[in-house]
This record gives structure tokens, sequence and C-alpha cells, in this order.
């Protein structure tokens, strides 16, 4: 279908999740993952300032660098590797399909 893409979320209980997503509708990774109900909070709102939509990206897509705001969240993160980013900060475009990503734990997990 046009203006859908998927992508692939692996869950905090190691489910692989396949997930469909428009591209015309502004969207982020966390905003699809609440819509799919998969444990995302954004508990922010998607403003880059709490880490609660925290995932490791696992496939290979080009993405935009994050931000000075994401890079400062991510600095007070729980759990950050060299694949960390923000799922609000990541847009759902046509560059992301196929895109895989692992939802990362939680502070205390």
């Amino acid at each position: 279908m046009e203006n859908i893409i998927q992508v692939t979320v692996i869950d905090r209980d190691d489910q692989e999740h396949i997930l469909e997503a428009p591209t015309d509708m502004a969207m982020n990774m966390m905003e699809v993952c609440k819509s799919y109900e998969l444990p995302v909070e954004g508990t922010c709102g998607g403003m880059a300032l709490c880490a609660s939509c925290h995932m490791y990206i696992l496939s290979d897509h080009e993405l935009p660098d994050p931000s000075e705001d994401e890079e400062n969240m991510l600095d007070q993160a729980f759990f950050v590797k060299g694949n960390s980013r923000l799922g609000c900060q990541i847009k759902i475009t046509e560059a992301i399909d196929g895109l895989k990503v692992k939802l990362a734990p939680v502070g205390g997990e």
C-alpha cells in the first residue's frame, strides 16, 4: 500500500512485532509503538526529555544524526549503547522502511 512502511520492533521479552506505519502522518517510532500498544511510554510526549522511548537500532539504516537534545537525554539514560536512539526522534519516512529496533530495558530492569 502507498504511504505505508514496515518496521520491526523487538520488545523487552524478545518478541518480534512487524508493524505498519504511515509515512504521511508525521509520526515517529515512539508513536507507532504506542499505537500498537507496545510498552513505550513517551512520558514527555516526544520532546526528547525523558528517554522512556529509548531503543536500539539493529538494522543498517542511515538515520539523521541525533539532535543535541537527544544526545543530552541519552547521556542521562540507562543501558545506553552505540546504537541507542530515542524513538520519538526517529521520523516515519520511506527511508526507514524495514527498520529493525529493540526496545531498551527500563531503569531498574
